[in-house]
């Protein structure tokens, strides 16, 4: 590492920390006007962004015009716009201002019925709507765990902890250590939060259907069922532009509980894609949740081919 990049780290932490701090007392609708004038911009001039968003969105709605699949490649990274301006207000603002702007709750009766059949409750949460109000929502109203990655910008790893902690959430290292945690809080049948469409490192998923292709997904899920018969939710915040969130809570699909891990995998799957439905503008799709493939796996010759990004 030159000598020099620790300082530049620093500085850009500083920087996107600012920036959170000046947005958090924002009023929602500022954000969703700033959103809006951003969000073009980044389908515009960031070529990685709307080429992913774009080949996601091809895989996903193939029986959708070139067209309508660009208008929603553009909605989407507004909306990813919205959450970035968001994260100031969800780690920093008032919290009675942020569980305010929480106005409907769905299926929160999920929640506190598997807790009253003395079961813990994993909450699927996916990188859609806004997922930090979700968890400062999760961590105001129940025992919560979450596994965290530190960020690659470390200087903003203590800004960040704090903001998701903030509430009284636990949060747990993605490693064995993790996973016991995670254990540990289901059997004292508290909740507990996973992400189920990020891609894990290789040995630690299986190959399921995702939109119909293939998608390397974690195995997580169906080792925690086993060993503590909790039950499986998904979770999501809404974003209701310019007016707060709605929390969904969803019976997850019951291919999670097959002890076969490519069966819990479909499972998993199948529960995202019934999240997106709700509003597929605002799942993230620029994230290449396609980029391991089968062939890969089985390291079959020419098998880069097969990639889409």
């Amino acid at each position: 590492m030159r000598d020099d990049e620790p300082r530049a780290a620093a500085g850009q932490a500083r920087a996107i920390a600012t920036m959170w701090r000046s947005l958090a007392n924002r009023r929602l609708t500022t954000l969703w006007r700033l959103a809006r004038v951003i969000g073009p911009l980044v389908e515009r001039f960031s070529r990685r962004e709307r080429k992913v968003t774009r080949i996601n969105l091809a895989e996903a709605y193939p029986a959708r015009s070139d067209a309508e699949r660009r208008r929603l490649a553009r909605e989407s990274l507004t909306h990813s716009t919205a959450t970035m301006l968001e994260l100031g207000f969800a780690w920093m603002g008032d919290p009675e201002r942020v569980e305010a702007s929480i106005v409907e709750v769905h299926g929160r009766e999920l929640l506190d019925g598997a807790r009253a059949e003395g079961r813990g409750v994993i909450v699927l949460a996916p990188h859609f709507g806004n997922w930090e109000v979700l968890n400062f929502w999760l961590s105001g109203h129940f025992p919560f765990t979450a596994m965290y990655e530190p960020p690659k910008l470390a200087p903003l790893d203590p800004i960040i902890r704090q903001g998701r902690e903030r509430r009284g959430a636990r949060l747990v290292p993605t490693n064995p250590r993790g996973v016991a945690a995670l254990l540990k809080a289901l059997k004292r049948c508290e909740a507990v939060g996973i992400l189920p469409d990020q891609v894990p490192s290789w040995g630690s998923g299986v190959f399921a259907p995702f939109f119909g292709r293939p998608a390397y997904t974690a195995t997580l899920l169906p080792k925690l069922v086993a060993r503590t018969e909790a039950r499986v939710v998904t979770g999501v915040a809404l974003r209701l532009p310019g007016r707060g969130y709605a929390l969904h809570f969803l019976a997850a699909d019951e291919r999670v509980y097959d002890p076969d891990e490519a069966v819990s995998a479909t499972g998993v799957n199948a529960c995202v894609e019934s999240t997106i439905a709700l509003d597929p503008a605002q799942y993230q799709w620029e994230y290449k949740r396609y980029r391991k493939t089968p062939e890969e796996a089985e390291g079959r010759p020419g098998w880069k081919r097969f990639r889409l990004y």
